[in-house]
């Protein structure tokens, strides 16, 4: 019963992949392509020959088009890309969120089509770090602000330090406070396009740390104050003993 059961789920589940190849949801031969807003993308072709007529679609609407020596561009990329006729590269400038999707080219010249998706991206920030103390540990979060919504899966994280923690990949990091603590981690943020560091000082991390280095120094200047005021007073007691046995000598 539970093998015949199997074998009839598997049509199923069959038919339902296929339902979503045949809507454009899951694209398998699809190259991905990353760019970023405002930016520029390519979509790379490497044709062998020249290229006598070329289609680009996104979906199923008109990108732009190569026909008859004459090229043309469909709204709402009009003015924003740019065909090669011999390679078939189709370019898109000044990108958009929207722009985001699946593309295909097609081509006498070409067996099948050639299909790209592509995400767009907004600018990666810079990562922020945090720290605290967490139970005789310094804990140490490295994050990109919650504003970015950029597909924040793509996203990677990286630590730099000489300590052993620091090889592993992941968004926090725990020191302990009896271990000899570098003096400065980093934390980078990447996506496929580009990566972006901060850092931050351990020291920090730990209250007081700071206050009582002032602390000490304060006390340090404080005593040498001391010091000289009273090397002063006894001078100037010594000067005024002088001047009294001089008096009692003048008056004898």
């Amino acid at each position: 019963m539970a093998a015949g059961s199997d074998a009839g789920r598997a049509p199923g589940v069959l038919g339902a992949v296929c339902l979503l190849l045949r809507f454009g949801f899951i694209s398998c031969g699809s190259q991905r392509v990353y760019g970023i807003v405002h930016e520029k993308v390519t979509f790379n072709i490497a044709s062998n020959e020249p290229l006598k007529e070329i289609l680009w679609k996104k979906q199923k609407d008109k990108v732009a088009e190569w026909e008859n020596s004459e090229g043309r561009a469909f709204s709402p990329f009009k003015n924003r890309t740019y065909l090669d006729p011999v390679s078939g590269d189709l370019t898109i400038f000044n990108l958009t969120s929207s722009d985001e999707g699946k593309y295909e080219m097609e081509s006498p010249n070409i067996t099948g089509t050639k299909t790209f998706f592509l995400y767009v991206l907004e600018h990666l920030p810079s990562p922020r770090l945090t720290c605290a103390l967490t139970n005789g540990s310094i804990e140490v979060l490295c994050r990109i602000l919650e504003h970015y919504k950029s597909h924040r899966e793509l996203t990677e994280y990286s630590w730099d330090c000489p300590m052993e923690q620091c090889k592993h990949n992941s968004t926090k990091m725990y020191f302990k406070l009896d271990d000899e603590l570098p003096q400065t981690i980093q934390c980078t943020a990447s996506n496929p396009l580009v990566n972006k560091t901060s850092s931050i000082v351990l020291e920090t991390c730990v209250p007081n740390s700071g206050h009582s280095r002032n602390r000490y120094v304060f006390i340090a200047v404080l005593s040498g104050v001391i010091t000289i005021i009273a090397c002063i007073v006894l001078y100037m007691c010594g000067i005024l003993k002088c001047d009294r046995k001089t008096d009692r000598n003048n008056s004898s």
